[in-house]
């Protein structure tokens, strides 16, 4: 096992440090520029350090930048799958790493760039597990509302159901991420997470969720909670026990919710409801929001601003998921609903109540 540490000095220097020696100072010089140059997230400055450790190992000491977009095929093909036994999902990262190392190389020191024959692996698509609108309407009725920690968990819950957002963006919410704004007549409320990638978007919150999370700012036990943070802001949802620090440090950025917290909480209240396991998740609200846009005809543009996608073609995925849609566009327009067949007489018979004689 690597270990990695990043080091910071004086004159403005990050070095990674791998245990029993430096990692290649090029490799340092990349993470640095993906870290202070290019926005990357420190997840993945982390993930981009770990896959340059094994492949400054699987170099063994040559040149990395007099290798051949050959050598590097090797490392990312039959050397992940053989020696590491990494699957197609595993390798994507590793693929993204080395193009962006070896792009980065060509801009800064020029020459040939290697790395542009690298493929990304190709993968099966996997439909999202989804929770189901009955379920999600047990789920909402799960917490007991005369307790202060059964009005927070509705209220968070009502958000992950009600504007599909991601768990990390859930917890990162401040009172300063709220926006009261008039909308035809009404005052609403819309609400601006930070979720993947660092980015901020703004999301309207239904009025069912909006009135839950009314009820909640209104609950005089929070009036005796300290949430502030710096900036003057308070944490939105805070948690009512911790055992890491002690009562004396319980307060502001120790009062948040961790996302582990929120999926223990939908966990606990599912269990007992009666919803399944692989329903029990924040992503599964997520991706009930993203198949009901869908289900409700919205454009894909705006599917994909209110889900926060990147790319439309993530947002494509809930199209398939949008089964009441598919199935009545199926009922109604299938070439056996055009004529009379055997099957024609039979469904009359089941779908018409029987006379009485």
């Amino acid at each position: 096992m690597c270990f990695c540490f990043k080091i910071g000095f004086t004159h403005g220097f990050t070095g990674f440090f791998v245990m029993g020696g430096w990692m290649l100072r090029e490799f340092e010089d990349f993470l640095i520029y993906k870290a202070d140059n290019d926005g990357a997230a420190d997840r993945t400055v982390r993930a981009y350090r770990d896959v340059l450790v094994r492949f400054e190992a699987w170099i063994n000491g040559r040149e990395p930048f007099g290798l051949s977009g050959e050598d590097l095929l090797v490392f990312t093909g039959p050397y992940l799958h053989k020696a590491l036994r990494l699957n197609a999902t595993s390798r994507t990262p590793y693929v993204a790493c080395l193009r962006g190392l070896y792009a980065w190389r060509a801009e800064v020191a020029g020459g040939a760039n290697p790395a542009l024959i690298l493929p990304y692996p190709k993968k099966g698509v996997t439909l999202p597990r989804v929770l189901s609108l009955s379920n999600a309407e047990r789920l909402m009725w799960a917490p007991d509302f005369s307790k202060f920690e059964g009005v927070r968990d509705a209220a968070m819950m009502g958000l992950l159901i009600g504007c599909g957002l991601r768990v990390s963006g859930l917890v990162g919410l401040n009172e300063g991420s709220l926006v009261i704004q008039e909308v035809g007549g009404d005052v609403r409320t819309a609400i601006k997470p930070v979720e993947k990638g660092g980015k901020q978007r703004l999301i309207p919150v239904p009025k069912e969720a909006d009135l839950l999370l009314r009820v909640y700012l209104a609950h005089p036990e929070l009036e005796g909670i300290d949430r502030s943070v710096s900036g003057g802001d308070k944490v939105l949802f805070v948690t009512t026990r911790n055992r890491r620090c002690g009562a004396h440090d319980y307060y502001g950025e120790r009062r948040r919710f961790s996302t582990r917290g929120v999926l223990k909480m939908i966990q606990r209240h599912g269990t007992a409801a009666g919803i399944p396991a692989d329903q029990l998740h924040p992503h599964a609200m997520r991706h009930l929001y993203g198949t009901e846009l869908a289900e409700e005809n919205q454009d894909l543009l705006v599917r994909q601003s209110l889900l926060g996608h990147k790319s439309p073609k993530s947002t494509e995925i809930y199209t398939h998921l949008a089964m009441r849609k598919l199935t009545k566009v199926v009922d109604n327009a299938n070439p056996m609903s055009k004529f009379n067949s055997p099957a024609s007489q039979l469904l009359g018979n089941l779908t018409t109540p029987r006379t009485r004689r």
